[in-house]
């Protein structure tokens, strides 16, 4: 019988299998062996979140909303910046005087509210910025005061012979309660531009479904005015010693 003068091969486990051949001791020692790539990319990836990244290049989005829709951002506007921020800020101050910051809970809550409030008024500026109002309640000349254009209210008939009616408004004034619909969202992009007795398709990842125009109608467009939030600290009651 043919005896092989080679020393058995140990058997390799599972994991071993799946990982490549067993390396000796020189190897395992060696700078080659210790770089994980995989750690490399995730720090090539986390280090520029650790700051702000730019905003990408481009045209502002136009951000169509109705007068009342942009008055309510205003009044959120104004009510962050004159009187929310000024009282939270007093509040760190005052939590900032009282001794060891990093267990100060007064002032832990105060900072990051106040990072919650800056980011707020960043985001509303920016779309009042953008603002083009439309008044729904607008006179429409000819063709124009019959289709379904920013600002309609559109009563149409679903594929089961049901009616809805809904408004279609700006991104800020969606309210699904009251059928108050974003002009960017998929069911105002099938009405748009659409006339009563006009068969419309609304495309949906599921299927497609076939609405029936029954009316339009350009008319006030109501909307809740901005309210102070409860819990609100714009009337600060500070204790100071």
């Amino acid at each position: 019988m043919y005896h092989s003068t080679s020393s058995p091969r140990a058997s390799r486990s599972p994991c071993e299998e799946l990982s490549g051949p067993r390396r000796g001791t020189s190897e395992i020692g060696s700078s080659a062996s210790t770089r994980n790539p995989m750690a490399d990319w995730q720090m090539r990836e986390k280090r520029p979140l650790r700051g702000p990244r730019p905003e990408p290049a481009g045209p502002t989005l136009k951000n169509y909303i109705t007068p009342a829709g942009l008055q309510r951002l205003k009044d959120e506007h104004v009510f962050l910046l004159r009187r929310e921020r000024p009282a939270v800020v007093e509040v760190v101050a005052w939590a900032a005087s009282n001794g060891d910051r990093s267990e100060n809970a007064d002032y832990l809550y105060g900072k990051r509210r106040l990072g919650q409030i800056d980011s707020r008024i960043r985001f509303l500026t920016k779309r009042i910025d953008a603002a083009v109002v439309t008044d729904p309640a607008a006179a429409r000349q000819g063709a124009a005061a019959t289709r379904i254009f920013f600002g309609a209210t559109v009563t149409y008939e679903d594929a089961a012979g049901l009616e809805h009616v809904v408004s279609i408004v700006g991104i800020d004034e969606v309210d699904l309660d009251r059928g108050y619909i974003s002009w960017r969202s998929p069911l105002a992009n099938a009405l748009m531009k659409a006339s009563p007795g006009d068969r419309v398709e609304l495309r949906a990842p599921a299927k497609t479904e076939h609405l029936e125009i029954i009316e339009v109608e350009y008319a006030p467009i109501p909307m809740d005015p901005f309210r102070e939030p409860l819990g609100a600290q714009s009337t600060p009651k500070v204790e100071r010693s």
